[in-house]
C-alpha cells in the first residue's frame, strides 16, 4: 500500500499477457522463480537457493550488489534459503508427486505456443 491505494509494479520486459498478478498483495511476481514443491525428486538445496537469489534479486533491484552491500546481500540469501527450505519440506499434499521430465515438457510446449517455434 502506498498512501492508502494499491499500486502494481510494471514488469517492462514482460511479453503481453505473462504479467501475473498476486491480487491479495496487488504486485507482480518474477516469472523467473519456479515452483519446487511437491516434485519428485524434492528439491535441492541447490535449486532452493538459486531460486532464493532470485528472490533477492528481484527484492533489491541488484544483480551484484556494490560492496558496501555486499554482506547484507548474501546474509539475505542464505535467510531466504533457510526459510524456503523449511516451507518447502514442511508443506503436505494429498497430491502425487510432479514429475520433473513431464513439468518440463510442459513449459517447452507452453514457450513454444507463446513464442513460436525455435531453430536450432
Amino acid at each position: 500500500m502506498h498512501n492508502g491505494a494499491a499500486y502494481f509494479v510494471p514488469v517492462q520486459r514482460a511479453p503481453r499477457g505473462l504479467t501475473i498478478r498476486a491480487p491479495e498483495y496487488g504486485v507482480t511476481m518474477c516469472r523467473n522463480i519456479k515452483t519446487l514443491f511437491n516434485f519428485e525428486p524434492p528439491a535441492t538445496d541447490q535449486e532452493i537457493r538459486a531460486a532464493s537469489l532470485q528472490f533477492v534479486r528481484k527484492l533489491s533491484g541488484f544483480n551484484v550488489p556494490s560492496k558496501a552491500n555486499q554482506a547484507a546481500y548474501e546474509r539475505a540469501v542464505e535467510e531466504v534459503a533457510r526459510v524456503a527450505g523449511d516451507l518447502v519440506h514442511a508443506l503436505v499434499t494429498s497430491a502425487g508427486p510432479r514429475d520433473r521430465e513431464v513439468e518440463a515438457g510442459r513449459a517447452r510446449t507452453r514457450s513454444a505456443i507463446r513464442f513460436g517455434e525455435r531453430i536450432v
